[in-house]
C-alpha cells in the first residue's frame, strides 16, 4: 500500500522537526460502544468576552488548507482552541470550551476520546435503533504541543456510521462470515450424524429386530459420543438379561410340565382302573386307588398354590435395603417338609447376619427307600 505524504504546516514560534511519513502510528481506541457512557450533548461554547490567543489566531490561518482537506476526508467537525480553551474562528469565535472534560484533558496534556449525544440526529432507516451509535457523536481532544508546552487544543468531533450504511460497506465481509458460519454447521451436521443420529437408528433397528425375536446385539460403534455408547452397553446388558429371563422362563415351563404329568398321569391311571375294573375290585382296593388320585389331586393343588407364591414373589418389587434373616427362611423350609419322605439338613456358621452371605449354606436331601417304591395300585 502506498503512503501519501502528509500535508503539514508549522506553529508559530515552533522550531522545526523533521517527521517521516512512517514515524505516525495510530493510537489504540480508548472508548467501547458497549460500556463506554454516553454523555449529554455537546453545550454551546460560554461566553467570555476575550479574544483567542494571536498566535493561534496566526496558526489558524497556516492550517486552514490542513484543517480543509481533514473535514473533507473524514467528515468531521473540528475546532481549534487556544491554551486557554476559546474558539479561535467560527461564528463562537471567542467562546470557551475550557469547561468540558475532554478540553480540559487536553490542556493537561492527555488527550481524550468522549462519547456524547447527537442532538442532530435524524432517523433514516426504520431500524436504526438497534444500534447503540445511531444517535451518538464522537467527540476527541487532542492537545497542541509547541516547545514541551501545551499552546492550543484541537476539538474533535465526528458521527458515527449508519447501521445499514456499515453493513452495506462491509457486506464483502459480511458474506464471508455467512458463509463460513453455514460451512462449519455443514461440518458438525455431518459430526452430529456420525456420532449420535446414525448409532442410534441403528439400536432402534436392533431393537425392533430383538423384539420380533431375530437378530444379536450390535457392535458399539466406536466414533459415537460417549453417552451413546453408554446407551449401548445398557441396552446390551438389558438383552443379556432378557435372554436369560426368557431361557429362564423356557426351562422352568419344561420343569412345570413335567411336575404336572406325574401327578395327572397318576389320576388319569387310576379312574381308567376304576372305570374298568370297579366291579371286580374290592372295597379296599378302590379306596386304595382313590387314595392315589386324592394324594396327586393334592400335589397337583400344592404345585399351583407354589406356582402362585413364585408368581406374587416375582412381580413384588425389590427393596436392596431390605435383609432377610436366612436361618429363619431355612427352618421354615425344613419344616415345611418334615412330615414328607427325606431328610433336609442345615449347616450354617453361628454368626450368619441378614446383611451378610453365609460363608458355607448347603443342603443335602436322603430319600430312604420307601421314598422311591411305587405305591400300591399304581399303573
Amino acid at each position: 500500500m502506498r503512503r501519501l505524504p502528509l500535508p503539514r504546516k508549522p506553529w508559530p514560534g515552533a522550531r522545526p522537526q523533521a517527521v517521516e511519513a512512517g514515524e505516525v502510528h495510530p493510537e489504540p481506541p480508548t472508548i467501547d460502544l458497549s460500556s463506554t457512557p454516553i454523555l449529554p450533548d455537546r453545550p454551546p461554547p460560554a461566553k467570555t468576552g476575550q479574544s483567542p490567543a494571536p498566535k493561534a489566531v496566526a496558526a489558524l490561518a497556516r492550517l486552514a488548507p490542513v484543517l480543509a482537506r481533514t473535514k473533507q476526508t473524514t467528515l468531521s467537525s473540528i475546532l481549534l482552541l487556544d491554551r486557554q480553551g476559546r474558539i479561535v474562528a467560527g461564528p463562537d469565535r471567542g467562546g470557551s470550551h475550557a469547561a468540558l472534560p475532554e478540553v480540559r484533558s487536553a490542556l493537561s496534556g492527555k488527550p481524550r476520546t468522549v462519547l456524547r449525544r447527537n442532538a442532530d440526529y435524524r432517523a433514516v432507516y426504520r431500524f436504526e435503533w438497534l444500534s447503540r451509535a445511531a444517535a451518538v457523536r464522537v467527540d476527541h481532544a487532542r492537545p497542541v504541543v509547541v516547545n514541551g508546552h501545551v499552546v492550543g487544543v484541537l476539538l474533535l468531533s465526528r458521527s458515527a456510521r449508519s447501521l445499514f450504511k456499515g453493513l452495506y460497506e462491509d457486506r464483502g465481509k459480511i458474506l464471508i462470515g455467512i458463509f463460513g458460519i453455514l460451512a462449519i454447521l455443514i461440518v458438525l451436521s455431518g459430526v452430529l450424524s456420525r456420532g449420535i443420529v446414525r448409532p442410534i437408528e441403528a439400536l432402534g433397528r436392533a431393537t425392533r429386530t430383538l423384539a420380533s425375536g431375530r437378530g444379536t446385539i450390535p457392535e458399539t460403534p466406536q466414533t459415537a459420543a460417549v453417552e451413546i455408547q453408554g446407551l449401548y452397553a445398557d441396552f446390551s446388558r438389558m438383552a443379556t438379561a432378557i435372554d436369560r429371563r426368557s431361557r429362564y422362563l423356557r426351562d422352568f415351563a419344561h420343569a412345570m410340565s413335567h411336575e404336572f404329568k406325574t401327578p395327572l398321569t397318576g389320576i388319569r391311571g387310576a379312574l381308567e382302573i376304576l372305570s374298568d375294573h370297579a366291579d371286580e375290585m374290592s372295597a379296599e382296593e378302590r379306596r386304595r386307588f382313590l387314595d392315589n388320585a386324592d394324594a396327586d389331586a393334592a400335589r397337583l393343588s400344592l404345585l399351583v398354590s407354589r406356582l402362585l407364591d413364585l408368581a406374587r414373589a416375582d412381580m413384588s418389587p425389590v427393596d436392596p435395603d431390605v435383609a432377610t434373616d436366612l436361618r429363619a427362611v431355612l427352618h421354615r423350609l425344613v419344616d415345611a417338609h418334615s412330615d414328607d419322605s427325606f431328610d433336609v439338613l442345615v449347616d450354617l456358621p453361628d454368626n450368619a447376619s441378614p446383611s451378610a452371605s453365609p460363608k458355607r449354606r448347603w443342603m443335602r436331601c436322603f430319600p430312604p427307600l420307601s421314598a422311591t417304591a411305587v405305591r400300591p395300585g399304581r399303573a
